[in-house]
């Protein structure tokens, strides 16, 4: 792969409290630029405390730049994100079909950066040199002292299609699940509303996987459009679970009762083949033909997970766990102490449970418990091992709206152990749709800003 090289100023790199914004980078934007690569040191230190990067301008990352700017206040905390603007994967789903609108999903990251101090860079992630405490971005080399990885899931369309790339490029651009936050999420809405019927199969990934009931509610939420337009379609859920979960009693009513010509959940159906060209699809529960599809691939770890060399190994067969190697109470990697991990990417915590649901909530939560952990760290305190909770809301009925829930808390038993109970609030009421953008509100102005 060759090399990019990039005209650029100095004061065009950093974006947060002392420079305006990135943009698209051109030459003609810069009064006296200078020849620099992939290569070249950026972003000197500021200040006297730590220099902590974080990669991933999610729920995670950004909650994190907040808290250790406010607990270590002379830290030199660095948010890279390739994305210009923060796209939320909560509420995407009633997004998609308008009951709310692209400026409550899509938000501005700078604000943040501004008001909690922290400096953010629009770059590409492109790998670490850790015996150096370096990472390598599309803009140059920066260094650190702690590192976050906070990059969320990868799409595993090797797992269908191996090294097939027309496949992965084919399916990615036709059939886009907009479970990661970029160009797929505009993809997919303009989807939706030009669907003008026949059969659109859903694939979920096995577990773990990002938010597990939201593909349910997507489900919902487009078979509300289905039915309020009167389109002559309807859904098949192709799911690898044995049954629906979570809050499995509550998506069934919700199936049966609001939309029982629309969706089709058909259990065990893990995937065995797809052939994109010919939409079709075989599965373990049989074969499956479509007019169009949202394809869900098994999940991963991001990207820089594997090429920070921290993704997990079976115990059993040698083989990639797929998630990142982590320590299941301090969140660090167990080869690495300055590498901590923040949201969906993270490994298994429990053998009772596996691990945390990879929600934006638990991000939210890991991203104060780790930025504790690090000032705890730098003041010389013994660190202490926190635990999160969890809490989903799932819109099933656009008119009127109504939802349903689950939340999860943990505890460590005697044998130091963390166990998880699970709540599910099964029965459909708009109590929780008031409650759902209480939430959301709360959460969004904890890392965005007010």
């Amino acid at each position: 792969m060759q090399r990019r090289h990039f005209l650029i100023t100095p004061s065009a790199l950093t974006l947060g409290t002392a420079a305006g914004a990135l943009g698209t980078l051109t030459s003609s934007a810069m009064a006296a630029p200078g020849i620099i690569s992939s290569q070249s040191p950026i972003l000197p230190r500021k200040g006297k405390g730590p220099r902590i990067v974080i990669c991933g301008g999610g729920w995670g990352g950004m909650t994190a730049a907040r808290y250790l700017r406010e607990l270590i206040p002379n830290s030199d905390v660095v948010l890279l994100e390739r994305n210009a603007t923060f796209w939320s994967g909560p509420m995407s789903n009633k997004w998609l079909v308008d009951i709310v609108g692209t400026d409550f999903v899509n938000r501005d990251m700078l604000h943040p950066a501004n008001q909690y101090g922290y400096t953010l860079l629009q770059t590409e992630v492109m790998g670490f040199e850790r015996d150096k405490k370096l990472v390598r971005t599309g803009h140059g080399l920066i260094e650190y002292d702690f590192l976050i990885l906070s990059g969320g899931i990868r799409n595993d369309y090797e797992a269908w299609f191996g090294n097939d790339q027309r496949a992965i490029e084919y399916t990615r651009t036709h059939f886009p699940n907009a479970y990661i936050p970029n160009q797929e999420m505009l993809s997919l809405k303009q989807k939706v509303k030009n669907f003008k019927g026949g059969t659109l199969v859903m694939t979920l990934p096995p577990p773990p996987q990002r938010c597990p009931p939201s593909p349910y509610e997507r489900a919902c939420l487009i078979a509300w459009h289905i039915k309020k337009n009167k389109i002559p379609g309807k859904i098949v859920i192709l799911d690898p679970k044995p049954k629906l979960a979570p809050i499995g009693v509550g998506y069934k009513q919700a199936f049966e009762e609001l939309y029982p010509d629309i969706i089709t959940h058909v259990p065990n159906a893990g995937v065995k083949e797809v052939d994109p060209f010919n939409k079709q699809i075989k599965t373990a529960a049989g074969d499956f033909k479509f007019d169009d599809a949202i394809l869900m691939p098994p999940h991963q770890a991001a990207d820089m997970v594997w090429k920070a060399d921290l993704i997990g190994k079976d115990a059993t067969t040698g083989k990639p766990t797929g998630w990142a190697d982590m320590h299941n109470r301090l969140f660090h990697a167990k080869s690495d102490d300055r590498v901590y991990f923040v949201g969906d990417l993270m490994g298994a915590i429990s053998p009772q449970f596996g691990h945390y649901p990879k929600s934006g909530h638990v991000a939210n939560f890991i991203g104060k418990i780790v930025a504790q952990n690090i000032a705890e760290r730098v003041s010389g305190k013994e660190v202490v091992a926190r635990l999160p909770d969890n809490l989903c809301y799932m819109m099933v009925n656009g008119d009127p709206q109504e939802e349903i829930s689950v939340k999860f808390e943990y505890e460590v038993d005697t044998n130091g152990q963390v166990n998880q109970t699970q709540i599910d609030m099964d029965v459909r009421t708009p109590d929780l749709v008031k409650e759902d953008f209480a939430w959301i509100n709360s959460k969004f102005s904890d890392f965005l800003g007010t």
